[in-house]
């Protein structure tokens, strides 16, 4: 590891502003650099044993650039920003049975599909007696 690669990746553990995912990545290299063996910048890290040679590999290959995040698979959500902002403008339909907007229900209201939900963040909960309701007692 070059003394500047050092020196950029010790400040990147030191910034407040900088995303947890690359100072731990930044935390695995410098380990990494300084001979830790990987079992052991697993336990300090709090990662699995793949995702620290994962990385490893990647800044041998690819050096700091190889540390930044990578676009992730899949269509990018459709959304209509115009959509959303004119939303706001007025109330929200009676049906919502609300007399403002959130985000969740303006992300709802604006999704692609048909029915306003993403099915892939659509889970079945298990249905049980009483689930969801108290027993008020006076």
């Amino acid at each position: 590891m070059s003394a500047r690669d050092r020196e950029v990746l010790e400040s990147w553990l030191r910034a407040p502003s900088m995303p947890a995912g690359l100072v731990r990545r930044a935390r695995i290299v410098l380990l990494a650099a300084d001979g830790v063996p990987v079992t052991d910048i697993v336990e300090r890290v709090g990662v699995s044993k793949p995702t620290v040679i994962a990385w490893k590999k990647r800044y041998v290959a690819e050096g700091l650039g190889g540390l930044a995040d990578r676009p992730k698979p899949g269509r990018r959500p459709v959304i209509d920003e115009v959509a959303v902002v004119l939303a706001t403008l007025e109330p929200p339909p009676e049906r919502l049975g609300v007399t403002h907007w959130s985000s969740r229900l303006l992300a709802g209201e604006h999704r692609s599909g048909a029915s306003g939900q993403d099915p892939r963040r659509r889970r079945a909960l298990p249905q049980s007696a009483g689930q969801g309701r108290r027993a008020v007692r006076g």
